[in-house]
Formats: structure tokens, sequence, C-alpha cells
């Protein structure tokens, strides 16, 4: 039966080990719902912003975990 704990041990590291990072995703797409539409821009670039802030996200959650 330790090999079920270990199973559920292991999705929950993968979904929630990192809280800032889930949050700080969370905030990025709220911030965008409020900000686009007073932006003016074209709906081409709302995939655009999305993305390159996710990528922002991801590149420092990935140097935080490797300074640890």
């Amino acid at each position: 039966m330790q090999w079920i704990k270990t199973i559920f041990g292991e999705l929950y590291a993968v979904f929630v080990d990192d809280a800032s990072f889930a949050i700080a995703i969370a905030l990025w797409a709220v911030l965008l719902w409020f900000l686009v539409p007073h932006l003016g821009l074209p709906g081409r670039w709302n995939g655009a912003l999305l993305f390159s802030g996710l990528c922002v996200i991801l590149v420092e959650g990935a140097l935080r975990r490797a300074r640890k």
C-alpha cells in the first residue's frame, strides 16, 4: 500500500509543489483579462502577451529552482 501513497504524493508534488508559480500564472491571467481591453491592441496580440508572460514566469521559476 506504500506505493499508492507514493503515487499520490508524486501527483500532489507535480501540481501543487510550487504555489508561487501557480499564483504567478493566475495573477498574470487576471492582469491580462483586466488590462488588455484598455490597451486597444489588435486581438492577435492577446495570445502573444499571454505566451510571453508565461514564458517569463516559467524561466523565473526554473532559475529559482536551480538556485536551491
